[in-house]
C-alpha cells in the first residue's frame, strides 16, 4: 500500500511539474506584426532555439584561445566549435534591419555580446529562423558572424527558428469596472 501511495505522489509531482514548464510556439513575422511590439517589448521576451545550432571556424596557429567552445579536429585542422543547444534561452539586443533580430546566447564576452541574426522565412511560414551572410547552394552550409569572428554552420542550422512561451508573454493584466450609468436631473 506504501508503494502505491509513492507511485501516485511521484506522478502528481511529475503532472505539475509538466504543467508548469512553458509551451514553446515559433515566433513569427505575423505574430510580431500582429502585436507591434517595440525594442523595448522585445527586450521584455524570452526567445529560445527550436534547434542545435553547431557554429565552427578554423582555429589557426597562435590563436588557440576559446572562450566559449572546444578545439577539436577536423581532417587535421584544428577546430573551434560552439553548440548552442535546442532550448538555449536567448535575449533580443537589436535590429539591424526591419524584420531581423540579433539574438544573443550567452553572456557578454570581451566587452561584445555575442549574437546571431534571425529574421522570417517564406519557406519556414514567417517563422524567424537563423540568418546567414550567405548560404552555399550546395548543402555544405552557411557563414555567420558571432562574436565578431566568422564561423560556418552546417545546412541544418537553416532550420533553427526562435520559440517564446506565448502564455507568459500574452499573460496581461486588465484593469476592469463597470459604469453606474447616468440619469437625467430634473
Amino acid at each position: 500500500m506504501r508503494n502505491i501511495h509513492s507511485l501516485f505522489a511521484l506522478l502528481l509531482s511529475l503532472t505539475f511539474l509538466a504543467s508548469c514548464s512553458p509551451k514553446l510556439t515559433p515566433f513569427t513575422q505575423e505574430l510580431y506584426r500582429e502585436n507591434g511590439w517595440t525594442k523595448s517589448d522585445l527586450q521584455q521576451i524570452q526567445f529560445y532555439t527550436s534547434n542545435d545550432i553547431v557554429l565552427r571556424r578554423e582555429a589557426s596557429k597562435g590563436t588557440s584561445k576559446i572562450e566559449s567552445g572546444e578545439i577539436k579536429i577536423v581532417d587535421g585542422k584544428r577546430v573551434e566549435q560552439i553548440i548552442i543547444k535546442k532550448g538555449t534561452p536567448g535575449v533580443f539586443l537589436f535590429s539591424p534591419k526591419e524584420d531581423r533580430f540579433a539574438v544573443s546566447f550567452e553572456s557578454r564576452r570581451s566587452g561584445e555580446d555575442p549574437y546571431l541574426i534571425f529574421g522570417p522565412s517564406r519557406k519556414a511560414r514567417g517563422r524567424y529562423v537563423l540568418r546567414a551572410k550567405d548560404w552555399d547552394d550546395r548543402g555544405r552550409g552557411g557563414k555567420v558572424s558571432y562574436g565578431g569572428r566568422t564561423y560556418y554552420t552546417p545546412t541544418e542550422s537553416a532550420y533553427a527558428a526562435l520559440l517564446v512561451d506565448l502564455k507568459r508573454i500574452r499573460n496581461t493584466k486588465v484593469k476592469s469596472r463597470t459604469a453606474d450609468g447616468r440619469t437625467v436631473r430634473n
